[in-house]
């Protein structure tokens, strides 16, 4: 059976993907493509297509800016509007309402959280910060935890392998997160939130341009008492309130030096201290603090010629305070340049890059560096209705040695509200210098991860429908995972070894539908199997299951939505004995334009009160309430 009956319909190409599809796909999935078939033969005939999110600018999948639409990687973009007025109060929120992505937290917003991309690990991420990347070079995952909201502006997410053009741990994707850039006349921008848990933040910033220079500065802080990170009946419970107090301040300037020669600087610095529990008789507590500095320049060396080199720096140093204390400091400097070439309306960069990590712990066998030298190539072409991307890198690391990389993506334009696309990339992660170097558990021995990934994807967007649907299998290899009993001995808890093959694949299904002028509905699913595929088993904390349906009302200055969060059941272990249920989150909201600049903002999180675990024996949020002031461009 074909898992898109409507395809041969446009000959050689349609058949091709066709085959595909069966090839790479189980029949088990092909139901769920049929019945997306049919919403997109109705319309596919039309010709009309609407200003929307792919005639917006991207950056993330291509590292310069380009059309979405010009695109053969599957990216959402969120924008500043959208995160304003859901009233969001955490960027893990935000991510957790997309398609693709699920999030786990060790109790409320500011403890350890995961971000899982399409079944990737944390740690199989790449997170950017305004293009510096960020990061623990011990434990190999972003401090998710401690970013705030606030200072975000847009967002971009790619998935997929993206290993060819940022290098190690693009297995899952990459999370590009912008703060706002000075342009136009001066501009101020402030906003207050206050709610449950004794939740109280303010934030302000400045942005304009003035003739050749431009400015944007922004600086905040947030509180919370929290509640009780643990629940009842283990060891570690303590029944106090677990809250958190986070405190940032960054900005970004450029110059113009002369026409097609800018010169810039940006910065951010987040300071935050939070509560945790272990045991009812210890205070406990984390700090984390991050930091990015990073210098560039960009120069038009001809009409069709854009050179762009950069200097940054991240920093990510974390500690955790009970009876002892154990401190992390990492420290990632990056040197890139980079060649952007315009060939008609094709494209060639060429790339140079090397990175240095450097770690330093008050556990001695951790206290170590490595540096990475980069080299890579991409083309995008345009011919007519046919798009065409392959890119290529090398990382040579003096830890574990060169590692090439390639990518070939190929996009259709059946019609211009109507696209088809298949790519195929691999990727690898790095080990971090915990499964490397930390007493009882690394090997210095250990090997990259490896992925190779396959999709297929198709999209229509036009007037007020957008549907699309993409299907991938990523097959990893040398997974490292904790083995007990090790094979080397002295270990006697087990250790960090390349033993485990996995399996990440699945369907992500998306629409959206405007309902007369003043409604709108939106929906995802996200139908998949991350599997270990020596044990079987389900990989750990995410569901086979998860979706997100929201419903949205706009009329005049006013706006408001209901949003439906569901997920199946996961596993808290992998051998899936320790089940955590699924639930469905019902969550309100609302904002309020109602004078030139300003706007009121209510957030009802988890409406029914629902209780539910993301993490065996944490606690989450109950039913909560929020409410925010804001004055500027948010």
């Amino acid at each position: 059976m074909c898992a898109f009956p409507f395809l041969p319909a446009y000959g050689d190409v349609g058949r091709r993907l066709t085959e595909e599809i069966d090839m790479t796909f189980p029949a088990t999935r092909q139901a769920a493509f049929a019945s997306l078939a049919l919403a997109f033969a109705a319309p596919a005939a039309q010709a009309q297509v609407q200003a929307s999110v792919l005639n917006s600018v991207v950056v993330t999948a291509t590292r310069t800016p380009q059309a979405a639409r010009d695109v053969v990687s599957d990216t959402l973009s969120i924008s500043a509007e959208e995160i304003a007025r859901s009233g969001a109060g955490s960027i893990t929120e935000v991510l957790q309402r997309q398609r693709g992505i699920e999030i786990t937290r060790n109790g409320g917003s500011a403890t350890n959280s995961n971000v899982y991309l399409r079944g990737a690990n944390s740690n199989q991420v790449i997170v950017l910060l305004d293009g510096v990347r960020i990061g623990s070079a011990a434990s190999g995952a972003a401090a998710w935890n401690a970013i705030p909201l606030g200072a975000v502006d847009r967002i971009e997410v790619v998935y997929g392998p993206l290993s060819t053009m940022y290098g190690a741990d693009a297995i899952g994707g990459v999370i590009h997160i912008f703060t706002r850039k000075g342009q136009g006349a001066l501009a101020l921008d402030a906003a207050l939130l206050a709610g449950s848990y004794g939740t109280r933040a303010g934030r302000a910033g400045i942005s304009g341009q003035a003739g050749d220079f431009s400015y944007a500065f922004n600086a905040g802080r947030e509180r919370a008492d929290g509640f009780s990170a643990t629940r009842p009946g283990i060891t570690s419970y303590n029944k106090d309130d677990d809250g958190y107090d986070r405190k940032h301040a960054g900005g970004q300037v450029a110059w113009q030096l002369a026409s097609g020669h800018e010169l810039g600087a940006l910065f951010m610095h987040i300071d935050q201290e939070s509560d945790f529990d272990s045991g009812a008789t210890v205070r406990a507590w984390n700090t984390q603090k991050l930091g990015t500095v990073a210098l560039f320049s960009r120069n038009r060396l001809a009409s069709a010629w854009l050179m762009t080199t950069q200097a940054a720096q991240s920093r990510d140093k974390s500690g955790s305070f009970t009876s002892s204390a154990s401190q992390i400091d990492t420290t990632q400097s990056t040197y890139s340049w980079q060649h952007d070439i315009a060939l008609g309306p094709d494209s060639l960069q060429l790339l140079a890059e090397h990175r240095k990590e450097e770690v330093a712990a008050n556990t001695a066998a951790l206290v170590r560096e490595r540096s990475t030298t980069s080299w890579a190539a991409s083309y995008n072409m345009k011919r007519g209705d046919h798009l065409l991307a392959a890119a290529a890198r090398n990382d040579d690391s003096s830890q574990y040695g060169s590692k090439g990389t390639g990518s070939l993506g190929y996009g259709y334009r059946i019609s211009p509200a109507l696209r088809l696309n298949a790519s195929y990339g691999t990727s690898f992660r790095a080990p971090t210098f915990n499964e490397l170097y930390y007493p009882g558990y690394g090997l210095p021995g250990n090997r990259p991860e490896e992925g190779r990934n396959r999709e297929v994807g198709i999209r229509f967007e036009q007037g007020g429908t957008m549907l699309g649907a993409v299907a991938y299998r990523n097959k990893l290899t040398d997974l490292l995972v904790n083995t007990t009993p090790c094979p080397v001995s002295g270990f006697r808890n087990g250790c960090a070894y390349n033993v485990n093959r996995a399996t990440l694949e699945g369907i992500t299904l998306s629409a959206l539908q405007q309902l007369g002028n003043a409604f709108s509905l939106s929906a995802s699913a996200d139908l998949q199997n991350p599997r270990d595929d020596i044990s079987g088993k389900q990989l750990l904390r995410r569901a086979k299951r998860h979706g997100n349906v929201a419903l949205e009302y706009t009329a005049d200055s006013l706006r408001g939505g209901a949003e439906w969060q569901v997920s199946g059941e996961r596993f808290d272990d992998a051998a899936n004995r320790n089940r955590l249920g699924g639930y469905g989150l019902l969550n309100l909201y609302a904002a309020w334009h109602f004078a030139p600049s300003w706007s009121a903002t209510l957030r009802w999180n988890n409406v029914a009160d629902k209780q539910y675990e993301l993490a065996r024996n944490y606690a989450t949020a109950g039913s909560s309430v929020y409410a925010g002031l804001r004055y500027g461009y948010k």
